[in-house]
């Protein structure tokens, strides 16, 4: 095999993108979910994959099969024969592209999945890791584990999150809000379940009102919780600043997930809205926009966590400035353990990548996959 430096000599005349697909799967959940304001029985993944100089990338982001659409109607015109060694330019022509569909929402989710394949297909031909590739800050991510649904039933709750601990997980979420009356004692149960020294957070969904988040809050303080993730709407900044700076010491209180292009990330940071700042690569802009949001933590000094899709973000994270954890969410590692070959199992509380497999280190399992496909 080459030496990188030989490789990249021989990419003088650059490696314009030669193919593109896009599919599309659905796949239902192990039973009914829901959080504090959302239920669901399916998750649909949405992957693209692309050639460029021999080498094939593999991106993809969670949305609905109107996503792919954009892909192969919109974005496929912009990429096709751009050089993915020029992956900035690829990025601004797509954000370029999708001015009149408007960014937010479906167009940043599509920019999301072909900027991770983008970047999978640049490492893969430079033949190294994409942490490598990116510059790694650290070798590992520690992970919680989430799920936690409004939906479980008490014993199904305490068994999946003593479950996380049990493996060596040392800090779970779980979702609040769909009944506030009730939150109090699932929240005491899950306390019960894993015991008084793992982390426990919890999650609302925007499912509160100012006041009564606030009075919630002490309440879970007092059974340990260090974690309160959006109380209120992430859209009421001074609800979640009020939040911020009323709640118990021991609780940090954390939003940005919703957020996909930079001045959200921006405006929350600015309003001091949260104690830590969340951002979806999924959703932001792929690993181009996740890094971006990652500088502006580090301008703020703000806390970084990565939200959902762990085996989109494991390489983007270790090269993530003030990188705090990494959301190994239940629906979305299932996915990618059944999926995709070379996704990471957490160990000790952390995810490792694979620095002998370059790029992401991914490969679809094309006929598992067959299965769900829309």
């Amino acid at each position: 095999m080459p030496q990188t430096s030989e490789r990249f000599s021989d990419l003088g005349g650059g490696a314009p993108v030669s193919a593109l697909r896009v599919s599309t799967y659905v796949i239902p959940t192990e039973e009914p979910e829901s959080d504090g304001t959302l239920e669901w029985s399916a998750t649909t993944l949405v992957v693209v994959e692309l050639e460029a100089g021999g080498c094939a990338g593999l991106g993809y982001t969670y949305a609905d099969k109107a996503t792919a659409e954009l892909v192969d109607e919109v974005l496929r015109k912009v990429v096709m024969g751009g050089d993915v060694l020029d992956g900035p330019a690829l990025f601004s022509a797509m954000a370029r592209a999708v001015r009149n569909h408007g960014f937010p929402g479906v167009a940043a989710m599509a920019i999301s999945a072909v900027d991770a394949a983008l970047w999978d297909a640049k490492a893969r031909l430079l033949g190294v890791p994409l942490a490598k590739l990116l510059g790694a800050e650290r070798d590992a991510a520690p992970v919680y584990g989430s799920g936690g649904f409004t939906s479980y039933s008490i014993d199904r709750l305490c068994e999946q999150l003593a479950g996380w601990v049990g493996d060596g997980i040392p800090r779970v979420k779980m979702k609040i809000g769909r009944d506030p009356s009730a939150d109090v004692e699932r929240v005491r149960a899950a306390r019960a379940a894993i015991g008084p020294e793992p982390e426990l957070f919890v999650d609302a969904n925007g499912a509160y009102e100012r006041k009564q988040a606030l009075e919630l809050a002490r309440r879970f303080a007092d059974l340990g919780v260090t974690w309160l993730e959006e109380p209120v709407s992430s859209d009421d900044l001074a609800g979640l600043r009020l939040a911020r700076n009323r709640a118990p010491a021991p609780i940090r209180v954390a939003a940005g997930e919703y957020g996909y292009r930079g001045v959200y990330f921006m405006r929350m940071l600015a309003a001091g809205a949260v104690d830590v700042l969340q951002a979806d690569a999924s959703r932001c802009g792929g690993p181009t926009g996740f890094l971006r949001v990652g500088a502006l933590c580090d301008a703020w000094q703000v806390p970084l966590s990565a939200h959902c899709a762990p085996a989109l973000h494991l390489h983007a994270c270790l090269a993530a400035p003030r990188l705090l954890n990494l959301e190994y969410f239940h629906d979305h590692a299932r996915i990618e353990q059944m999926l995709f070959d070379g996704a990471a199992h957490p160990v000790a509380g952390e995810l490792r990548a694979d620095l002998t497999r370059p790029g992401l280190g991914l490969a679809l399992k094309r006929k598992d996959a067959e299965r769900f496909a829309a």
